[in-house]
Parts: structure tokens; sequence; C-alpha cells
């Protein structure tokens, strides 16, 4: 049976993904751009809005980029035009800033006294509106609607007769999320926010050194992990090795809670815990918390397919793949006619009538958002004849805006601000529905409350965020 829910129904948007590659000088040609394209394929899912790339040849800094995947925004030409012993990479979500070309990434300055600086950013500042006021106060002109560029001319504008000198004095100034990938004519660097929120890790490729946002990319590579950047740690890569230029940790920990759920890759580890494996946890706890009688447990693919697993290895019941993703949507720049969205035209998933027909289900799933998407799966999962649907949710019920880095929505579109479970399941049309606590959440991660952000859950921000800014809220007047 064709499903019915509409494409890029996705509401927990994915953020952005970086990479960056040192290779001793004297490397050939293109090779430090071509691993960090080839980085950037792994960290595809958190970002499908646009591709960057950048190099460093000792002399200068190119930058090329396009909207669109990463796949479809390069060709081998173009790699072969970005010759040097740096690079770096970037895939975009945007959560500051219009999807246009102008916002995409990497975003480079010119420096009359240091000269370029080429930069990538997953996260995002809650004071940019108040840096970008200040900056234009002063006679600065920008011609973005990003806090990353607001990032940037706050770097360029810092004292210092170095970028290390610049870095130390502006990274302070930043209040938000941010892991950054920066490159020069002959260095690479890597910064992390204090509190640690975005991921950002350390691995080795031969005599090259590879900075990523996962684990995942450097697999992908062939690297060998190394280290994670340390929350508030500033790292720089050049003919000298690896130096550190600052070290500004918080009190505490904030790791967007979030990656575990949904956001990082499956094949990723994130402070030594494989992602899998926790998502499996998930899973075993939440059928704990939340059983069912039921005939068969089945996944919203990917991301709680781990879950899924894990639900139905605890609780018993038989594990099948009921709901069968097509994966090239996404991966096309034609969108789907006004009629054809009204009428719901099965562009996401197939259903498997022959597992779900006359059967008691449970579907798992990683998170409910808004609800406009969990309400047409359990309507297409009754087409295809299932008697009951008893959907399972591996994230506590999401409350709160993200600030950091994810694009969830505002508070006025969240379900779970409004509405409570039983209302929530009414609205989605379910017989039944359960969340996994929090408890059985950072229980799965294997860490402590401390460890995590999970403010989109509680409202406790590690930061407090006085301002609402919405995409839009930089745009260019």
């Amino acid at each position: 049976m064709r499903a019915a829910v509409p494409a890029n129904t996705r509401l927990v948007a994915e953020e952005c993904g970086v990479a960056g590659i040192w290779m001793p000088p004297g490397a050939l040609g293109s090779e430090a751009a071509r691993l960090a394209f080839f980085a950037l394929y792994a960290l595809q899912h958190r970002g499908q809005e646009s591709a960057g790339l950048a190099s460093g040849d000792g002399t200068r800094v190119r930058v090329l980029k396009r909207m669109g995947l990463v796949g479809q925004a390069f060709a081998e030409p173009d790699l072969e035009e970005l010759i040097g012993n740096v690079a770096m990479g970037h895939t975009r979500y945007s959560t500051t800033g219009s999807s246009n070309i102008e916002n995409a990434q990497p975003m480079v300055v010119h420096d009359p006294d240091l000269g370029s600086l080429a930069v990538g950013h997953n996260g995002n500042l809650i004071n940019a509106r108040d840096l970008r006021d200040r900056l234009r106060d002063e006679g600065v002109v920008f011609e973005t609607s990003s806090d990353t560029e607001v990032l940037l001319k706050v770097i360029q504008r810092a004292r210092g007769a170095s970028w290390d000198a610049r870095l130390r004095e502006a990274l302070p100034l930043l209040l938000g999320a941010w892991s950054l990938v920066l490159v020069t004519p002959r260095a690479v660097y890597a910064a992390r926010d204090p509190l640690g929120v975005r991921p950002l890790v350390l691995g080795r490729h031969g005599t090259a050194h590879v900075v990523a946002s996962e684990t995942c990319a450097l697999d992908t590579i062939g690297a060998t992990f190394v280290r994670e950047i340390q929350a508030g740690e500033v790292l720089r890569i050049d003919d000298g090795g690896l130096t550190i230029v600052s070290e500004t940790p918080a009190e505490r920990r904030a790791l967007c809670v979030f990656e575990f759920v949904y956001l990082a890759a499956a094949s990723s580890k994130m402070g030594g815990v494989s992602m899998y494996a926790a998502r499996e946890r998930m899973g075993e706890i939440l059928a704990d918390e939340h059983p069912a009688d039921a005939d068969v447990v089945i996944p919203v693919p990917d991301s709680a397919i781990p879950s899924a697993i894990g639900f139905a290895r605890r609780s018993g019941i038989e594990f099948r793949e009921g709901l069968i993703k097509n994966r090239y949507i996404g991966r096309t720049f034609i969108q789907p006619s006004q009629e054809l969205r009204e009428h719901n035209v099965a562009l996401k998933y197939n259903t498997l009538d022959d597992v779900l027909d006359g059967k008691r289900v449970v579907v798992v799933d990683d998170s409910i958002v808004r609800g406009s998407t969990s309400g047409p799966i359990v309507k297409l999962l009754r087409r295809a004849g299932a008697r009951e649907v008893h959907m399972r949710i591996c994230s506590p019920p999401i409350q709160h805006p993200c600030y950091f880095g994810v694009d969830m929505a505002r508070r006025a579109e969240l379900i779970a601000a409004h509405k409570t479970v039983e209302e929530i399941r009414a609205y989605v049309g379910a017989d039944s529905l359960g969340y996994l606590s929090l408890d059985g959440l950072v229980r799965a991660t294997g860490g402590t409350t401390r460890d995590f952000c999970s403010a989109c859950f509680t409202g406790d921000y590690p930061i407090p965020v006085q301002l609402e800014l919405s995409k839009s809220a930089l745009e260019v007047r």
C-alpha cells in the first residue's frame, strides 16, 4: 500500500556539519579538499540545504559553495581548483539566516594585516543580533542574514597581531553554541564553545590531521579517532603540529542530548558512547516504562530503527519493518504540485501490508514536534490494515524551542507545550502513546543530567535566553 505522508515533513531540522583537513606542506593538488569533500558526504545528515568547501595553498584561500546536497554541489573539476594542503567543508541546515547562497558556508573575510580567514559553523549565537547592531554602529557592513557572518566579523575586528590572539579575544564575546572549523592559507583551527553544546572531534589520516563534527566522517575517509575537541578549546593545526591556543571550559558541560536521540549518525560515537547502542538502550527502557500488548514492533525509519530493535528485544514482541522509506525524497529540487500535496500522495513511505494487516502494532519514533507527521503515519498504518496502533517515542515531550542550533519550531508550534499526553494521543489518532522519560533518556546515554543540555524538554537553558531569535531576525534591511 502506498503511504500518505508528504515529502519534507521531518520537523526537527538537522543542524550543520563541519570538517577540516591539514596535510603536510607539499601535499599534491587538491588532496586536502578531496578528503574534506568525502568527510562532508558522511555528514550529509546534518544538513541538506547547501554545501561548501575552502582550501588554502600557503598564499590564498579559495572558497566554493553551492545550494543542494554535497553530491549535487560539486564535480571533479571543482575539486581540481581547490588546491592546497589545508581545506575545510560545511554542509548547512539554516537555523539563523535565510536559505540562499549568500548565507551558505564557508564564509570568508580578507583582513589587510592577517590575510584570509574562512569559517564553517555548527550552532547558533543567541546574542548575534546585539553583536551585529554594535558592529553596524561602528560602521561594519553586513551582506548576509547569518549569525556566522556576525561571528566572523567579531573575530576580524578583535585586537591582536595574529589569528590566535583575535580568537582568544573574540570567542568569549559569543553566547550560545558553536563548533567551528576555520582555515587560513596555512592553518586549520578548531574551536568549541565552553559548554560543548555541539560535537567536534579530532582524527588522524596518515600524516594528515582531520577535524569533523562526528566520528562517522573519520570512518568514511579512513581516519582514526584521536580525541574530542574539548569544550572551550581552540586548537591550531599547522606546520608546527597541534597547538592549543586557549582553553576556557565552563563549570558544567551541556552537550545537546538530542544528538543521541536523532541528530548524530547511528554509526558515530560521542564521549566514547555508540549512538546505535544508546538508541537501543532507549528502546529497552521505553519498553519498561510503557509496555504494550501488541503483535509487532516497527520503526519510523531511519533514526528510530535501533530504538525499535531495543523495544522489541526487551518486550519480546517481534520486530518487523512496516514502513519502507523512499530514500530519494529530498534529493530533487522539483517540488510536488499543490494538488499532490493536498492529496497527501505517497512520497516518503511505503507500507508493508502483509506485516501490518490485522496486527496490533507498536510504532517507535524518535520524537513528536508539531504532531503533523505522527498523525499521517498513524492513518497510513490503519489504511494498511493495522488493528491497533501504539506510538512509543524515544524522547520526552518537546515543550521548549532550541536556541542552540536545532530548528525545532517556536513554542507556539510545539504540540507538547499546549497539550497533555492524552490530548496528543487523541490528536494523532493512536490507541496509546508513551514517551521515554528524561531520566530514562539520560540513563541510556550512560551520562548524567549535568552532562547535557535538555532544555527542549525542561526549559532549563544552560545559558539564560531572553529572546526568541527567528531565522529571519538578522535579515538585511
